[in-house]
């Protein structure tokens, strides 16, 4: 499991109330209108309960005199930078999207035979004996289906999210469920199995594996 989500030990589920600060072997550089506001082989990662993991640095690997006072929080003697203070942040020299990368998060991709049918509402959306199923650390299961298996019209949607393991992900909307589906079109590493194919929140239609009903999961994304 990942430590900050779900049941994990700092995850929003979890039963304890745990701090842990672990020293970070990554360089890692904050920054902003076009300037290194932090640059650091020496930061720390600190991981809090029900929060996403963050980069401390030392005082002196941080342009205080470049970001606004309210962007720069202190624990202890190192100094966290709020992500959306700056306008891009690099793990060595790829890319950080969205937040820090929690090294116990894990991502697993698995090609997959079994049959998958999706349904809103009653009405086939979806059918595949070509999924890839994609197992991710405290969530459920994705079944990402080709889109020549998808039965229904994709319809584009405004709405967007961003994935620090999988990159930026494009939605759709389907039979009249605004933003139930989405696509990664451009996927990071970890997810370059899934490119271009089309995943559902189980949270939202009905899911049938091998002909059995998958439980819709509780998560941030239900409604």
């Amino acid at each position: 499991m990942a430590l900050t989500l779900g049941t994990g030990p700092f995850g929003d589920q979890s039963t304890g109330a745990f701090t842990y600060l672990e020293d970070s072997p990554r360089w890692i550089r904050a920054r902003l209108g076009g300037q290194n506001v932090a640059d650091s082989r020496r930061t720390k990662l600190l991981h809090r309960p029900g929060k996403l993991p963050v980069h401390l640095f030392p005082p002196e690997d941080v342009r205080t005199d470049l970001l606004p006072e309210s962007a720069v929080l202190e624990h202890d003697g190192l100094l966290e930078i709020d992500f959306k203070a700056a306008d891009e942040w690099l793990e060595e020299d790829e890319e950080l999207l969205g937040h820090a990368r929690d090294p116990y998060h894990r991502i697993d991709t698995r090609r997959t035979s079994r049959a998958v049918q999706v349904s809103i509402d009653g009405r086939p959306v979806a059918d595949t004996t070509r999924a890839v199923v994609l197992f991710e650390s405290s969530l459920p299961p994705r079944w990402y289906i080709p889109r020549e298996d998808v039965l229904a019209e994709l319809e584009p949607s405004g709405h967007r999210t961003t994935c620090a393991y999988k990159g930026h992900a494009t939605h759709f909307s389907v039979a009249g469920e605004d933003a139930v589906a989405w696509s990664y079109e451009d996927p990071l590493n970890d997810a370059m199995p899934v490119k271009d194919m089309v995943c559902f929140y189980n949270e939202r239609v009905e899911i049938d594996i091998d002909g059995q009903r998958e439980e819709r999961p509780q998560t941030q994304w239900s409604r």
